[in-house]
């Protein structure tokens, strides 16, 4: 079922996707067809039964891939029965269960109707602006997606091989190193302050541009050094990494590389250092939770961590404790985020003295309790 609920019956068009009665609904018709490669054939209760499922668990399986109900209209095809029968047959097969198989279809169908959207605008530039005299959008729209759509496909399953390596890597770490299977993970966000306030004076495609900035720099930024995006939020981006180093340097370079950029709003970042859980590609728990209060409360251009993000920095020797002699400081932090002194933990990685650490003052935080943040900053020629 690969149509939205327009195209599955108040179109006009017939059941074999004839004339529309339109030039704009024939052309959208074709380019369907062009996509899905393959004309409509069945309804959904056809489709089931010639894929041999159950007509309810269809339902649940097409409302998962983010497909509307559509009725009896004659709407999906052979393609819509063969990925139907697959899906049914991991469950028949019992690679899956039914609630694992519902899971795989709702996260594919938000991820890929995510992308389609986001292909879309790219190609809604193309549409608009390279229109010759003489042409619609629609007599361009064609031959473009007839060139793309091969091109597309094949970059589309390399990049979701590559991305299933690097999962499927830190899955095989993960079930022979203990500290990985806890699941912990520094956590963070980066947040543009003022971003509400600026977005009611700006023109929607000043607000697109900026975003589009800000998500670009950000990604490409928190990949190259190592992290993880988990999701983009406008004004906001949500990134995780198994390291706290990394995390940390990740953070103050985000702050500083928004900083050269004069059209872009001043960011803000807030970490945290602990158990979470991840599912379909998101990630939850406390420690998210405690990231996300610590970002409202930051200051501008500024980082703030919690206690157990700082025992973590400080356990891998990459802050710079008080005075002479560097003690007191280590063990504090160690206590305080409930781990045995740093003495106690065996040799740790040295990263150098990266970071500096200046404590808060100490905060009540909704649902969270009394919190203590450290300011993060970076040590003058640390990189």
């Amino acid at each position: 079922m690969a149509e939205d609920g327009s195209n599955g019956g108040g179109n006009g068009a017939d059941g074999n996707g004839g004339p529309a009665g339109s030039d704009d609904q024939t052309v959208a018709l074709d380019l369907e067809r062009l996509i899905l490669d393959a004309p409509r054939r069945y309804t959904p209760y056809q489709a089931a039964r010639a894929a041999d499922v159950p007509m309810e668990l269809a339902t649940r399986f097409w409302r998962a891939m983010g497909f509307p109900d559509i009725g009896q209209s004659r709407a999906l095809t052979d393609g819509d029965v063969i990925a139907l029968r697959r899906l049914a047959g991991l469950v028949e097969s019992g690679l899956l269960s039914e609630s694992m198989a519902i899971q795989v279809a709702r996260s594919t169908g938000q991820t890929t109707a995510r992308l389609a959207g986001w292909q879309m605008d790219t190609f809604l530039e193309n549409l608009t602006q390279s229109v010759e005299p003489g042409l619609t959008r629609a007599d361009v729209a064609y031959p473009l997606v007839e060139l793309l759509l091969p091109e597309l496909e094949q970059f589309l399953v390399y990049v979701w091989r590559r991305q299933l390596a690097a999962v499927t890597g830190r899955v095989v770490q993960a079930a022979e190193d203990n500290e990985i299977t806890s699941g912990r993970l520094a956590v963070g966000f980066a947040d543009l302050v003022g971003f509400t306030r600026l977005s009611r004076r700006l023109e929607e495609e000043e607000l697109g541009e900026l975003v589009e900035t800000f998500e670009n720099t950000c990604s490409d930024l928190i990949v190259g050094r190592g992290g993880r995006v988990i999701k983009t939020l406008g004004d906001e981006i949500l990134f995780v990494s198994e390291d706290p180093v990394i995390a940390a340097g990740i953070a103050l370079s985000l702050i500083e590389a928004l900083a050269e950029d004069d059209t872009i709003p001043a960011l803000r970042v807030g970490m945290a250092f602990g158990t979470v859980t991840s599912r379909m590609g998101d990630v939850f728990g406390t420690t998210v939770n405690l990231a996300s209060r610590l970002t409202s409360i930051a200051p501008k251009d500024a980082v703030l961590i919690d206690g157990e993000f700082a025992a973590a920095l400080e356990q891998y020797g990459s802050v710079a404790p008080p005075g002479e002699d560097g003690s007191g400081l280590a063990d504090a932090l160690s206590v305080a985020a409930g781990l045995p002194p740093t003495g106690q933990h065996g040799p740790l990685p040295d990263a150098g003295h990266r970071f500096n650490l200046q404590p808060m003052w100490r905060r009540p935080v909704r649902g969270l309790g009394l919190v203590e943040p450290w300011l993060l900053s970076r040590r003058p020629h640390s990189e």
